[in-house]
């Protein structure tokens, strides 16, 4: 057995105000419970992605990480119920003179339950095959008493185009008919909390973003995103779903890992109102941070503008109108040759130069003379 480290790490009256209390015994950083004015002590990192179990809670015998609220027993470190394999380290503690001390050196080892890994995280690999593309409308609507949405009938026409004039291998994903949950803010608690694939992903077999996640990252070659024009923005369902991309970019961040490679977007913007271009400027803009090219002329748009409050002249427009259908055709042949020369071109590097990127610090002294 190894020789006991015992650390000061506070006062017994103070501790015992909080039922968990990240301390370090030492280097050993440290989850301290204290209940029914008992002290126990458990590693303070989270056999998943590390999360600081001391900054978590108590749920019954249980300390919950904050991260993703993994379990594990407050005085033998073992998993909840049915996972009792999958335990963090358990520290043996002790009150002298109202101090609280504990011992640095675990009384009982981590040990990591093998979990089979997300489909999602399987490796990158473009399969054979001919252009693929990935039509995702994002208007709102009740699907049970579907209405009219001209964003969504111009990309179900690109998308038709893709495959009955270009060869194309295409989905069409209705975000609509899709049950997924908001984005919950795990990169508000750190960096490494935010995941790939997606914490929520992970976590609820029923989120049915995975589909996107899928057709994005994995087998997509071609994304055509299309939204209406809500009060000047993109419609509230692409921006539920851009928070969830956070995931993909946070990898450059996290990992130096580019997932959006050799990807080529383009962009679908009709509205009663105007503000187009600041609409196709927030998609570019994201889009480029996630990793994708643009072609020549990357988005097709149509708005009636500020002072034709007529939406049914609006909606016979777009019913009527060939010049659109022929835009969003062109949209989709441009994207489509492009791909095409980025899948007959060496591949991207996994990795980029992170110079001025998101979250990457300049060291000391780079300022040029």
């Amino acid at each position: 057995m190894a020789e006991e480290k015992w650390h000061d790490v506070g006062s017994a009256e103070d501790l015992g105000e909080r039922p968990v209390t990240p301390v370090r015994a030492g280097t050993t950083p440290i989850a301290l419970v204290c209940r029914d004015g008992v002290f126990t002590a458990i590693s303070g990192a989270c056999n998943h992605v590390g999360g600081p179990l001391g900054e978590g809670r108590l749920d019954g015998d249980y300390v919950v990480c904050p991260w993703h609220h993994w379990k594990f027993h407050h005085r033998t470190g073992e998993g909840e119920p049915g996972f009792e394999e999958d335990r963090v380290p358990s520290h043996a503690t002790k009150v002298e003179n109202g101090r609280v001390f504990v011992d640095a050196n675990p009384r009982t080892p981590r040990h990591k339950t093998p979990h089979e890994p997300h489909p999602l995280a399987r490796p990158l690999r473009r399969e054979p095959g001919p252009v693929r593309v990935a039509g995702i409308s994002t208007t709102v609507m009740d699907r049970a008493n579907p209405r009219y949405s001209g964003s969504e009938e111009l990309l179900a026409h690109a998308v038709a185009h893709a495959q009955q004039a270009l060869g194309a291998e295409a989905r069409l994903i209705r975000l609509g008919e899709l049950s997924f949950r908001a984005c919950e803010g795990y990169y508000s608690k750190s960096a490494k909390a935010c995941t790939w694939p997606c914490s929520i992903t992970q976590m609820d077999p029923a989120d049915q973003l995975d589909r996107v996640y899928e057709a994005l990252v994995h087998w997509a070659d071609v994304v055509l995103v299309a939204t209406p024009i809500r009060w000047g923005a993109a419609s509230s369902l692409y921006y539920r779903m851009a928070e969830r991309m956070n995931c993909i970019q946070n990898q450059v961040t996290t990992r130096d890992r580019v997932l959006i490679r050799d990807k080529v977007a383009g962009f679908i913007v009709i509205g009663g109102q105007d503000n187009v271009q600041a609409v196709a400027g927030q998609m570019l803009g994201f889009f480029a941070e996630l990793g994708f090219l643009f072609p020549q002329f990357p988005y097709v748009a149509h708005s009636r503008g500020w002072t034709a409050e007529d939406m049914e002249k609006n909606v016979d427009v777009l019913r009527k109108s060939q010049d659109l259908r022929d835009g969003v055709a062109a949209l989709v042949e441009r994207c489509t040759v492009l791909a095409g020369r980025l899948i007959a071109s060496e591949p991207t590097p996994e990795r980029v130069a992170r110079g001025g990127r998101k979250a990457h610090s300049l060291a000391a002294g780079s300022d040029p003379p």
